[in-house]
């Protein structure tokens, strides 16, 4: 499946970074560097703005590509091959500019000149522009589930040739690069069948053929690339919809068990990569965003705050992350403070060794330090992605309006568990503190119960942002 669409850029900064290159390489006050520049191939100006791309720079690559293009199109004409490299990058630069408009006329121009993804990737053709066309296109629905048909029509067949090329010449067998590439192309090829699923399961969901289309859709993907994660992870989430929860279950730890230590070693399973899997077969990071929630839906909360751990070790700027963290933690607060069985990871049963036996047999929750101790940094996670929700000018508002609601709530939570361990004996004064009880005496006197009336800390019903 094409990378996940980023969050809109600057536009400020873009336009003076972009103005700032256009100075430095036409400024008439430095002739021998702009001779230079104009006399550079297309094939160089290319490069040069891939490699600004990938580097995260999309607002410095824009006006070198856009002059490629404009080479390309004063040699040849404007629906000739030779543009497809620059058409397609340009797309992709758009993309993560956040103009998505103008991502998708490029994306389409180049589709008008290889309609069927036919001419090779190297040349600007291939499989990638219907995919980004799936997630861009306006209508969604059957429109997307369109671009994702082509797409993998286009790779499968790129999978046949290769796949004959290596059966037709035995020294190309166990060619270490044709085995690579074949294995990236089923990738991909599962992951846009995953990606019509999400869109039959969503969009779609109210079709009568909605759920024949994702198990056919699935069962190929399975088939194809049956050592990649993301294919299992959609099962689950398949599953999840359908209310079979231990079939979900059962798929989720199927498809961490592909990358993390394995779920066969005692105790919970850990979302820790062991060195020898290669790097190509961890999931993104978008994907493991994903797994996240779907271990929280499935009452794998444990495990996924073992993959948010990891998320926000890779990037502690992932405002998602922090946020999907802070609730995660949350809810094992709440399943300690309620007695309700955790999911252990590692057997696929419930565990309830944590809790403590009633002299009637019933079950209580756990001590109150162990439950504030949760609830305070669930508070602390959801408090540092509010924090880079604003500063990174994010989004999705409802993510940050479900993260204040669970922080109001926390505080006033946090207020009340205080307040009754106060009660109990002062067990969180200061250690300097411990002998002036007549002073302890003379504080508590003048206490207000400041949280009488305070509703209960209700669970927040899980729900997609």
């Amino acid at each position: 499946m094409a990378k996940t669409r980023p969050p809109k850029r600057s536009k400020n900064r873009s336009m003076r970074k972009e103005k700032k290159l256009l100075h430095s390489v036409q400024s008439p006050r430095d002739p021998g560097k702009h001779f230079i520049k104009s006399i550079e191939s297309p094939s160089t100006l290319l490069a040069q703005a891939s490699s600004l791309l990938q580097t995260s720079s999309p607002d410095l690559a824009l006006p070198i590509a856009l002059r490629a293009l404009a080479l390309l199109e004063g040699t040849f004409s404007t629906t000739s091959e030779a543009t497809l490299p620059a058409l397609s990058l340009l797309g992709e630069i758009h993309i993560e500019l956040g103009s998505v408009e103008e991502a998708r006329a490029y994306f389409l121009r180049a589709i008008k000149i290889d309609p069927n993804g036919t001419i090779p990737i190297s040349e600007g053709g291939g499989a990638e522009k219907f995919l980004w066309l799936a997630q861009l296109c306006e209508e969604g629905g059957e429109e997307s589930v369109k671009w994702f048909e082509k797409g993998v029509h286009a790779l499968k067949a790129d999978i046949e040739h290769l796949e004959s090329a290596r059966a037709g010449d035995v020294s190309r067998s166990n060619d270490s690069r044709l085995v690579t590439l074949l294995d990236e192309k089923r990738r991909k090829a599962a992951g846009a069948l995953c990606g019509a699923v999400e869109v039959w399961m969503t969009d779609l969901s109210f079709s009568p053929h909605a759920e024949s289309a994702c198990e056919a859709l699935i069962t190929e993907a399975l088939l194809l690339s049956p050592s990649d994660p993301t294919p299992l992870q959609t099962l689950a989430s398949i599953r999840l919809s359908q209310s079979r929860l231990s079939d979900a279950q059962a798929a989720l730890q199927r498809s961490m068990a592909l990358w993390t230590l394995s779920n066969s070693s005692p105790g919970p399973l850990k979302a820790t990569t062991p060195p020898e899997i290669p790097e190509s077969q961890i999931p993104d990071f978008p994907t493991r965003i994903s797994l996240a929630r779907l271990l929280m839906e499935a009452e794998m909360a444990e495990a996924g705050m073992e993959v948010l751990d990891g998320l926000v070790a890779e990037d502690d700027q992932s405002v998602e992350a922090w946020y999907l963290g802070g609730w995660c933690l949350y809810l094992l607060a709440q399943q300690k403070k309620t007695g309700a069985p955790i999911l252990n990871s590692s057997n696929g049963h419930f565990d309830r060794k944590e809790r403590m036996d009633t002299k009637d047999g019933g079950m209580v929750a756990l001590p109150e330090e162990e439950i504030l101790s949760s609830l305070l940094t669930s508070r602390e996670w959801l408090r540092r992605s509010l924090g880079l929700y604003d500063m990174l000018e994010y989004e999705d508002e409802r993510l940050r309006d479900h993260a204040r609601e669970l922080v109001s709530g926390m505080d006033d939570d946090l207020v009340d568990i205080e307040d009754q361990e106060g009660d109990e004996g002062g067990e969180w004064e200061d250690e300097g503190d411990s002998g002036n009880e007549d002073d302890d005496d003379d504080d508590d006197s003048n206490d207000e119960d400041e949280n009488e009336g305070q509703p209960e800390f209700k669970d927040h019903i899980m729900t997609e942002t």
